[in-house]
């Protein structure tokens, strides 16, 4: 008799989803670091920019490159978003039996996959908006530029929603990684796991603060500097005929 074939295609899904989410978790601990050169000054954030277009390698500025990586991380991100969704509550009734059984078992790493599912949806809208906005100018980033962009054209709200759900949503996913294939898991999975949850707290507060102290820097420069005239910020010490 024949045996039956295993059908590997979870267990392939299931790795793919883990290795998107891992890309995407390393470029958002990234993305808000390099944001949060402008906490440094105006120079540094402009330096960070110029670096992804591409000056300090070919000598010449091609914001095109940002373009090029915006639509590279979108794709992945859509890859991330429609394999996980497929174990989302299908209904509200699905949605209502999860939070019941959470909620009378008090257990913490289900509310955390539970805080997931809600920063994904949020991020799925959120996040979309985001990264169009980085394909299609990616000519508009720079110190002045971006911080008109948060106040002028009022997207600081936005991403300030955007900054708690990617980083509430980055590091539980890294921790339910670790846990799911048994990273440095030793001999007491207690004592790892309880490690692990406490990392995972601390790197989530201190990218939120960091994340927060960009935001308000770049709206402050927002409040303070008139952007009508879209003159952009020019550097004291590189000297290029535009930016």
């Amino acid at each position: 008799m024949k045996k039956k074939e295993l059908d590997k295609t979870p267990a392939r899904l299931d790795f793919l989803q883990s290795l998107t989410g891992l890309i995407l978790a390393v470029f958002i601990m990234g993305h808000i670091l390099f944001e949060a050169s402008i906490l440094l000054s105006n120079e540094m954030m402009y330096r960070v920019t110029i670096m992804f277009e591409g000056y300090y390698f070919f000598g010449e500025q091609y914001p095109g490159i940002i373009s090029f990586l915006a639509a590279a991380i979108g794709t992945i991100f859509i890859l991330h978003a429609g394999i996980a969704i497929r174990k989302f509550p299908s209904s509200y009734r699905d949605y209502k039996i999860i939070t019941e059984h959470t909620k009378q078992m008090k257990h913490e790493d289900s509310y955390l996959w539970m805080v997931q599912v809600i920063t994904g949806f949020m991020m799925f809208f959120i996040g979309s908006v985001h990264l169009y906005i980085m394909m299609t100018q990616p000519e508009n980033i720079g110190p002045f530029a971006s911080s008109s962009r948060v106040v002028d054209q009022f997207m600081g709200p936005l991403y300030f929603m955007l900054l708690i759900s990617v980083v509430s949503h980055a590091f539980i996913g890294l921790y339910r990684l670790a846990l799911k294939w048994g990273f440095g898991e030793g001999k007491n999975t207690k004592v790892s796991r309880k490690r692990f949850k406490f990392l995972m707290n601390f790197m989530i507060t201190l990218y939120i603060l960091v994340g927060l102290s960009s935001l308000v820097k770049y709206t402050y420069i927002g409040f303070t500097h008139d952007f009508s005239d879209h003159v952009k910020y020019k550097s004291q010490t590189i000297i290029m005929e535009q930016h």
